[in-house]
């Protein structure tokens, strides 16, 4: 009796559960009714995705009161609630969404692939408030990002305390390949094409290269996802240097179909001015054009685009030496030894620079959750060096380089369920050619590079709590060179016992012409993890290999370098350098205050850098010898921030940075690395009041009492006779402290065109003072007070 009584117990139960279980189904389309592949429908605890015919079905579903979310990127989401008592058939048309993707995003680790690094973002507005500056200006905006600098127009990013070819660029999914390997060459590109720049740090982004030591700066122009037609035109005036820029960019996008992009930029700017005194031959010049078009179709788009950058910059007159006692006399007189009335004249020593980009790329998706993507990209870059000569040569370029670079890119990526799976390889073909009509041997010879990489990412998702992801890069690289060398040099260096096989033939008795070849293999690697905890807390960890090749600037380089006057010499024995980076993030969030803390620690095995050790004799003149070496060397640091939102008009920003770097090898400090600093900064806004936003910025740079002493004694000549003197090119200046404003006022103009109104002042108290990381400041002051006015208008 009582197992009857147990069946019939079960029989019912399954009745009734049966009896309580539906299903819903329909189909997914755009509101022009074409079918949506690969959405996403969550109703209750249920996920699916649509077909290839935008159909779906989600069961078996109890009865009651359901959930339902459908998305589909590009498209809003859809939230509602149904009572399900029985079978439903359910149609839904999503609508186009507006993601106009314009602003800076620095990602401590990884690219949006990876998972185990802390994203912070930088509105739109900061781009446009450094329209009439360069990129490097803009990334300062960052902790743990500043600037090394010759002069003020050339300005390359440093980040956690490395820079050069440790952090490659990438324009518009191209690695910007420009020579911007040494101190004095910035990127080739204009800020205004950028809609959203991503700095990575540490070697994470291995879709782009495991050779980013320092990190990743990417660049992306403006995507606009949704079927209209805008602009926008932005006027700079700067009272330092008593010029500006104009740029305007149009943008036209349809979801299904032609979509175009436009923008163009030109600068013009005079001597800049330090407090005290003129900063003559520091003038500016840029003309810049980029186009892109577009064709797009549910499974696939293919684009073309081409970027135009051409630049002239002014070198500081001051800063081109002829002998020892010009930089002797330069360092202890704390004035520049050329000071002329301000002018918009450019003359020599000068950089001429153009970089053209033309890429293709073509995008394949097989359904959301896949996809492939290949890419070929050309790029030319020439740059001309001017020194001061005479007679026939006074109008010939002291260093006249041509740069040709094809790449081809190829990158899948797959998202199923937890997983997020990313594979790729690329390939690239360089060749650099040096003039030899200037009449002087070259810095860097000719060459050909051959390089090869493969790479897979993988990311899983434990839970909305965890995620735990992981990367593997290989690359091959190859180099040719072929360089005449001095029989002296090549014996003073000792390359006639270390590579003998070098040597192709004599050359005049004096020369050695020689054909140096280089094959590197590397592998780079990444493992990290991002927990999310309660209460708005989320911890950050992440630990990355990375090796990187030396550079031509590092192996070949000999002799004088035009648009610093000093002679650097490479080592062809230089090895690659290997580096561990480990770094830790935490972020915690309240209400109306967020602090985020981000220590890290670089373990670098034949880390290279340049040093100073003296002096040479030269037909032009007395010049600084800087010679390329290396060391072992760890850098650690941390970086500081946070927000706090004080009542409804009142916020509060402050940054930390802090970096010490090491010699092992030789116990002592590294050189150029950046000291402390601190930026605080207090924004007033009132939406009533035409939008109107007040700041007020402290930036305090301390003295940077860690760094190494590579003074030397040299004779200069006193009463006739020969005097010994000592060159304090180690020591680096006072800290400083400065004091920046901004305002800005918003409202309708010109038949409801949205304008801005903008006014800043950049050192407010016209402050005397040095950067440690200027290059030129053995010779001269930074820029003094200036006074901007922009207007912008979108349209």
């Amino acid at each position: 009796m009582q197992k009857k009584t147990t069946l019939v117990f079960f029989f019912w139960m399954f009745v009734v559960s049966s009896y309580g279980q539906h299903s819903i189904s329909g189909k997914i389309t755009t509101k022009d009714k074409l079918p949506i592949s690969g959405s996403h429908i969550h109703i209750g605890k249920k996920k699916v995705t649509s077909d290839s015919q935008g159909n779906y079905l989600v069961g078996p579903l109890p009865s009651g009161k359901l959930s339902v979310h459908i998305s589909y990127l590009g498209f809003q989401p859809i939230d509602t609630l149904v009572v399900l008592n029985y079978n439903l058939v359910l149609d839904f048309e999503l609508k186009e969404s507006v993601e106009q993707l314009g602003e800076v995003m620095v990602k401590q680790g990884k690219n949006t692939l990876n998972k185990s690094v802390l994203e912070q973002k930088i509105k739109t507005e900061t781009l446009e408030k450094y329209s009439n500056q360069s990129l490097g200006d803009a990334l300062k905006e960052i902790a743990g990002v500043s600037s090394l600098k010759t002069g003020n127009a050339i300005v390359k990013p440093i980040i956690n305390g490395l820079y050069g070819s440790r952090v490659p660029i990438i324009n518009n999914n191209v690695r910007l390949e420009d020579q911007q390997w040494g101190t004095e060459h910035a990127p080739n590109l204009d800020i205004n094409g950028a809609g959203k720049v991503t700095v990575i740090k540490g070697a994470s982004g291995l879709q782009y290269g495991g050779d980013a030591v320092g990190g990743l700066v990417i660049i992306e122009p403006l995507v606009v996802k949704k079927d209209t037609l805008f602009g926008k035109t932005i006027f700079n005036f700067d009272s330092n240097g008593r010029g500006g820029s104009a740029n305007t960019s149009i943008h036209n996008a349809k979801l299904l179909g032609w979509s175009y992009n436009f923008l163009g930029t030109f600068k013009y700017m005079g001597d800049r001015s330090a407090p005290d005194y003129n900063l003559s031959n520091t003038g500016n010049r840029e003309t810049n054009f980029s186009a892109a078009v577009k064709f797009s179709q549910n499974k696939y788009d293919f684009e073309t685009s081409y970027s135009f950058f051409k630049a002239t910059i002014g070198i500081l007159s001051a800063s081109h030496i002829g002998n020892a006692y010009d930089l002797y006399q330069s360092i202890n007189n704390q004035i520049p030894a050329e000071i002329h009335p301000f002018s918009y004249t450019i003359n020599s020593p000068r950089q001429e620079v153009q970089h053209h980009i033309a890429k293709l790329n073509f995008n394949y998706r097989w359904n959301e959750i896949s996809s492939i993507a290949v890419q070929y990209a050309f790029q030319y870059n020439r740059r001309l060096e001017f020194d001061i000569r005479r007679g026939s040569f006074a109008n010939t370029a002291a260093l006249d380089l041509d740069l040709k670079t094809h790449s081809i890119l190829i990158d899948y990526k797959k998202n199923s369920h937890d997983w997020t799976i990313k594979s790729g390889a690329n390939g690239a073909y360089q060749t650099n050619f040096a003039n030899p009509s200037t009449g002087i041997r070259p810095l860097i010879p000719n060459y050909s590079k051959y390089d090869l990489g493969v790479y897979g990412l993988v990311a899983h998702h434990f839970s909305n709590q965890f995620t735990l992801e992981s990367g593997l890069r290989y690359d091959f690289s190859k180099l040719d060179a072929t360089k005449y060398y001095y029989k002296s040099r090549w014996n003073e260096r000792g390359y006639d016992e270390l590579f003998p096989e070098f040597i192709v033939s004599d050359y005049g008795g004096t020369q050695w012409l020689t054909e140096p070849e280089f094959s590197f293999h590397n592998i780079s690697a990444s493992l990290g993890f991002h927990s999310a905890f309660e209460d708005n807390l989320d911890w950050f960890f992440n630990i990355s290999l990375a090796n990187r090749n030396p550079n031509p600037s590092e192996l070949f380089s000999d002799g004088l370098h035009h648009s610093t006057g000093i002679i650097e010499l490479g080592d062809l024995a230089l090895k690659k350098e290997q580096s561990i980076k480990v770094a830790t993030t935490v972020q915690k969030q309240w209400t109306a205050f967020s602090v985020e803390i981000n220590p890290y620690l670089s373990n670098i095995k034949d880390y290279m850098f340049l040093k100073p050790i003296g002096f040479e004799n030269t037909i032009r003149g007395t010049f600084p010898v800087w010679e390329y070496q290396q060391t072992q060397a760890i850098i650690s640091g941390i970086d500081l921030q946070t927000h706090w939102k004080i009542g409804n008009h009142w916020q509060d920003f402050f940054s930390l940075s802090y970096v010490n770097g090491r010699d092992l090898s030789n116990q002592i400090p590294l050189i150029d690395i950046p000291p402390l600093s601190i930026n605080h900064k207090i924004q007033f806004s009132k939406k009533q009041w035409f939008d109107l936003l007040l700041e007020l910025k402290n930036e305090v740079v301390f003295y940077q009492n860690r760094f190494p002493m590579n003074n030397f004694t040299t004779d200069i000549i006193v009463n006739n006779e020969f005097v010994p003197v000592l060159v304090d090119i180690s020591t680096p200046p006072p800290g400083y402290q400065l004091w920046h404003f901004y305002s800005e006022i918003k409202f309708k103009s010109l038949s409801k065109i949205k304008t801005t109104l903008a006014f800043s002042v950049q050192n407010i108290l016209n402050t005397n003072y040095r950067d440690y990381l200027n290059r030129q400041r053995f010779y001269a002051d930074e820029i003094g007070r200036n006074f901007q006015v922009q207007l912008k208008f979108n349209y």
